[in-house]
């Protein structure tokens, strides 16, 4: 849908773009010629009889009207900042279900918005970004994860602990793998089927943020992405690619199961909320279940 929207926004902007361009180019002028050789006249004009003479016709008329708005918002969305909302609880309690946020499309380079070909470089995914991508699988799909694994890094998540190996450098120099500390905060503020989740704050290097843990699941493990080469639960990041995570680990069909990100397909990264509002209404309520109930004002900010 995203995809389409971009589609039709950037054929909207063309067309009612050209169409004031030919008016101005070559219509305008036969009009102020027109009204030129009007004045020239013994009688003088009044201002309806002006205003018939050079008023726009009504396609020239509605294209200059929408031309500015729309070409400001396709280069809004398509360059610096597009909105998106989250549709699932794959990255709770860093992002919850009615959350708005805002994208940011010139971290990972500016694309154009049909071909999404990179036009500029401006920057790299980094190790615990929160960032928006074309799902492998089905390109038409946005997924929203976090950024676990770089280009080069040894991921390995077995037992539900993960650990991070990052690259080695060209003369064989490795880093010291990522200490991956959780502290745990509660017990029960999320839950899934009735099973209370255990909320950690994790270390991923130098980002710290939150995840949840359900520990009555499984980690799925015989579901895994089998990598040629490598162990269930070893990762070994492509270049070029990223290893993504949800911070719900038991709730998020991520990089474990699907595989890796190619870089062509990200889309910005994600930071900040602009709104968020809660949908706690039934089939049974009078409003539609796609009206909110409220508005979680707390939540507006950065996202981390």
């Amino acid at each position: 849908m995203a995809a389409h929207f971009s589609l039709i926004l950037v054929l909207v902007t063309l067309i009612s773009g050209l169409i004031w361009l030919i008016d101005v180019v070559f219509f305008a002028p036969k009009r102020a010629e027109k009204l030129a050789l009007a004045q020239a006249g013994s009688e003088k004009l009044t201002d309806e009889a002006i205003e018939k003479i050079i008023r726009e016709p009504v396609v020239v008329e509605t294209a200059h009207s929408i031309f500015p708005v729309i070409a400001f918002v396709m280069i809004l969305r398509s360059f610096i900042y597009e909105p998106f909302q989250i549709p699932s609880g794959s990255m709770m309690p860093t992002l919850l279900v009615g959350d708005f946020i805002l994208v940011e499309k010139f971290s990972y380079g500016l694309r154009d918005p049909v071909w999404r070909t990179k036009l500029i470089e401006t920057g790299e995914p980094e190790r615990g970004d929160v960032f928006v991508f074309k799902y492998p699988e089905n390109p038409k799909i946005d997924y929203i994860k976090r950024v676990v694994g770089l280009p080069g890094d040894k991921v390995i998540y077995r037992n539900k602990q993960l650990s991070v190996q990052p690259k080695c450098t060209a003369t064989n120099e490795c880093p010291e793998p990522i200490v991956i500390k959780h502290t745990e905060i509660n017990r029960g503020q999320f839950t899934q089927d009735r099973t209370p989740l255990i909320r950690y704050t994790e270390n991923l290097g130098d980002v710290e943020h939150d995840i949840l843990v359900n520990p009555s699941r499984p980690d799925f493990s015989q579901h895994f992405y089998q990598q040629a080469g490598t162990q269930t639960g070893e990762f070994i990041v492509p270049e070029g690619q990223y290893f993504a995570m949800g911070d719900n680990r038991d709730n998020s069909t991520d990089s474990r199961f699907w595989g890796f990100v190619p870089e062509e397909n990200l889309v910005g990264k994600a930071v900040a909320i602009w709104i968020s509002f809660e949908f706690d209404r039934t089939p049974n309520d009078f409003l539609p279940t796609w009206v909110p109930t409220g508005v979680r004002f707390e939540r507006v900010g950065g996202i981390k």
